[in-house]
């Protein structure tokens, strides 16, 4: 609201209406209620006798320039009270500009709106009942108008950069959803970020609303699609689980019947089976799997721990079976030397193995050491017999017989051909003649190394 506007009080009884000359511009107004400039100076920055005065009569001056005309009548105290009067209306009407020049550089966005009140208050000036540099509010509000366009320009520019900046945001944050809801796995994650990208899309504002409108679907669309396909594993998840209850009630029902068998080896292959298919069979619902997984165990427990205890008790048994083929190693390991007395050593062999069998099993933990020494003694034996049979190979010395007869072959040929004059002939008889040697001293060699 401008003070153009505002009401102005009337003249007092019998005053005469219409202005009365005051002084020129300078001289002060010739009334002992002229106020002290210094005192209107220290509160409001400016003497306010510059810009006007009020004469004894109420009549209310307002100087421009170098003109002075009447701008209202005082009627409510002393004319000192009636400058301060029109002086505060100044500072009140260059409060309001001064917040309009506040609002211009803080809202641009409404610079359209600003540059309206200002020129409003620029068109009621003249009009305006106040005491003050009236020159200075008009330039101040001419600087406010001339800025409006620009400042809403920019505003415009801007926004725009808003605008785009909002829609890449929301862009990014659709296709982000768009991604999870067709691949993402991680359930949990997935949908804690499906409800965090909900949270940043409401705080992001300044997009028109068809466009908003249509982010909106695509984020709408990506959160109900993961939300099907979280609900579809889910539910999978459920069918598999009560499969898995079901495979393992069973599972426990054939460990049960057969936990107190004593055909240990069949019954342990058969437990082993059982464990491969409860690894196979999944989860069942936990509360449910864990009770599950205690009565398979505790049948699994019941045959291995009668299984061990057998086998414990055999463990001991077997030990003076362990000592009694310890010493048949001790007596028939010296005696059985294949290097100096084969056929005595294989005959020595044939006693050990006879009554090392009749002894029986040793402890479980020991098989594989005692399986060791025998087999150590029958190799030593076996390969000296190979040896000796390599050595004495009717075939190998074939071999090298034949070897040798290619070699006189040969020869004979090249010097026939060499007698007949053909040179070149004979020389390549001679090569194959060498060819032939070699073989047969490798493999005259290969006899003598058996």
């Amino acid at each position: 609201m401008t003070t153009s506007n505002t009401p102005k009080p009337g003249p007092r009884p019998g005053a005469h209406p219409g202005p009365k000359p005051g002084p020129v511009p300078g001289q002060h107004a010739k009334s002992h209620h002229t106020p002290t400039p210094g005192v209107f100076a220290q509160q409001h920055g400016d003497d306010p006798l510059r810009f006007g005065r009020v004469d004894d009569q109420g009549n209310v001056f307002l100087r421009r320039g170098d003109q002075e005309r009447q701008i209202a009548s005082w009627q409510a105290g002393t004319p000192e009270e009636g400058l301060r009067h029109y002086a505060q209306r100044y500072e009140d009407l260059a409060t309001e500009i001064a917040l309009l020049e506040t609002r211009l550089h803080t809202h641009p966005s409404d610079a359209a709106h600003t540059k309206q009140l200002a020129q409003e208050l620029r068109d009621g000036l003249d009009s305006a009942a106040v005491i003050g540099d009236i020159d200075a509010l008009d330039a101040q509000l001419a600087s406010i108008i001339d800025h409006a366009d620009d400042a809403g320009e920019q505003a415009k520019v801007e926004k725009a950069k808003r605008r785009e900046a909002a829609i890449a945001k929301k862009e990014a944050l659709a296709a982000e959803a768009e991604e999870i809801a067709e691949h993402s796995t991680e359930w949990k994650a997935a949908g804690d970020r499906i409800r965090a990208i909900l949270e940043e899309w409401k705080g992001i504002r300044g997009i028109d609303r068809k466009t908003d409108d249509q982010l909106w679907k695509r984020y709408s669309r990506a959160r109900d699609a993961f939300n099907r396909r979280r609900g579809t594993h889910f539910a999978e998840l459920d069918r598999g689980r009560a499969a898995a209850k079901r495979t393992k009630e069973a599972l426990v029902e054939q460990a049960e019947a057969i936990k107190d068998s004593t055909d240990w080896n069949e019954t342990a292959r058969a437990f082993r089976d059982l464990m491969d298919q409860w690894r196979k069979a999944g989860r069942a619902p936990r509360e449910v799997d864990d009770k599950l997984w205690a009565a398979f165990k505790a049948a699994q427990d019941t045959f291995f721990s009668a299984r061990n205890a057998v086998q414990a008790e055999r463990d001991r048994e077997f030990e003076d079976n362990a000592k009694a083929k310890d010493e048949l190693l001790d007596i028939y390991g010296p005696q059985i030397n294949p290097a100096l007395d084969l056929e005595g050593a294989k005959e020595k062999l044939r006693e050990l193995q006879e009554k090392w069998e009749s002894i029986g099993f040793v402890p479980r933990a020991r098989i594989r050491e005692f399986e060791d020494k025998i087999a150590k003694i029958e190799r030593d034996v076996a390969g000296a017999e190979d040896q000796q049979w390599r050595r004495t190979d009717p075939e190998a010395q074939a071999r090298a017989a034949q070897f040798r007869a290619k070699v006189a072959e040969f020869e004979e040929q090249a010097q026939q051909a060499e007698a007949k004059g053909k040179a070149k002939k004979a020389t390549q008889l001679r090569e194959q003649a060498k060819q032939w040697q070699e073989w047969a001293d490798a493999a005259e060699q290969a006899v003598a190394d058996r």
